[in-house]
């Protein structure tokens, strides 16, 4: 069901590594640094949040109810940022099915309208830090737009309809 998804993923992650590798003197992802896992909004595509569940059917018992009492507060909290409720202690409890907007995350690249994307953890002192004063970017971007947006637009996959994760649940 997820062949064409899950060849397209291994494309995608094999040029990440790349571009990871490249910028890795900018970067401090590290496992267990899950800023970029709270406060937030994860807009998924249809195929995307199906994926996600088959690593959510994997969870063992206790993780699964983890997860379900997450999406439950965050629910219940109205908000429109929250934290992923697949975050465990500090790692993403579904890791390999995680989606697009996750796995870009963390890189600048610019985008086609010009613009270059910094994470957002760049302002609090992590990613790209050293090199964004908050005003002017004195480094190269990835000159390639990772927008989740434009990713999608693979003509070989339906990706079908984009919403906030936590809607996916709550809808």
């Amino acid at each position: 069901m997820f062949e064409k998804y899950e060849t397209f993923l291994k494309d995608l992650d094999l040029k990440l590594q790349k571009y990871f590798e490249v910028d890795k003197d900018k970067i401090q992802c590290r496992k267990g640094c899950s800023n970029c896992c709270k406060n937030a909004d994860f807009p998924l595509s249809l195929v995307e949040m199906k994926y996600l569940m088959q690593g959510f059917l994997k969870l063992d018992k206790s993780e699964h109810d983890k997860v379900r009492e997450n999406i439950k507060k965050v629910i219940e909290s109205g908000k429109e940022n929250y934290d992923c409720p697949f975050l465990m202690n500090d790692l993403c409890s579904v890791y390999e099915y995680r989606p697009i907007i996750c796995r870009v995350h963390g890189l600048a690249y610019l985008r086609t309208d010009g613009i270059v994307n910094l994470p957002e953890c760049s302002i609090s002192g992590l990613n790209y830090s050293k090199n964004y004063d908050g005003k002017t970017v004195n480094f190269e971007p990835i000159n390639e737009d990772l927008n989740p947006i434009a990713l999608r637009k693979n003509k070989k996959i339906d990706f079908g309809e984009v919403r906030s994760m936590i809607k996916w649940f709550g809808n």
